[in-house]
């Protein structure tokens, strides 16, 4: 039997739903990034997600931790209208997406099965449980994003289903 087979499936699909991440911010027409859903920016669903992954994804109680520099109270939280001059722009986005994936991707690159049962320092739930609890909650939003992007603009971003290949073509990515 595989010695961390659970780890290399999280490596997997982590690198995969970075990329799905990455792409459909790479969908948001710049017409949309500021558009309100529901009293919200589209942005503001990006950030949360984001932030989510960001803070949640491996130690929530990490002391080290800290947010991006344009961070300011309540900007991850939904419950929160933000004014209309507060605004996170698009290169502001993608340089956030670019510090998380070069947090998370050597966190799971050295990640074992054996430090899935551990509990991070402070923290009160395992490791597998914050993965697959950020799992949940990352494609959760993406999936009102990807609704919001489908609504308004009728393509449909590409998602990789379990074994698809990632497209080697720039991105933004649509199914045709």
């Amino acid at each position: 039997m595989k010695e961390n087979i659970l780890s290399d499936e999280i490596r997997e699909l982590t690198q995969r739903g970075l990329w799905e991440t990455e792409n459909l911010i790479a969908c948001v027409p710049d017409e949309l990034w500021s558009k309100r859903y529901d009293g919200l920016p589209m942005w503001k669903y990006i950030y949360h997600t984001l932030f989510s992954m960001d803070r949640w994804f491996i130690n929530p109680a990490d002391l080290t931790y800290a947010p991006p520099p344009f961070h300011q109270e309540d900007l991850a939280n939904l419950n929160a209208v933000p004014e209309d001059s507060l605004t996170v722009t698009r290169e502001q986005m993608n340089g956030y997406f670019s510090a998380i994936k070069e947090k998370l991707t050597p966190f799971c690159d050295k990640l074992t099965d054996e430090m899935l049962t551990q509990t991070p320092n402070g923290c009160d739930m395992n490791q597998f449980r914050l993965i697959l609890g950020q799992f949940r909650h990352w494609h959760r939003h993406m999936g009102l994003i990807y609704g919001f992007l489908v609504e308004d603009t009728g393509k449909w971003p590409f998602v990789l289903n379990q074994l698809g290949k990632i497209p080697s073509e720039p991105m933004p990515n649509y199914y045709e």
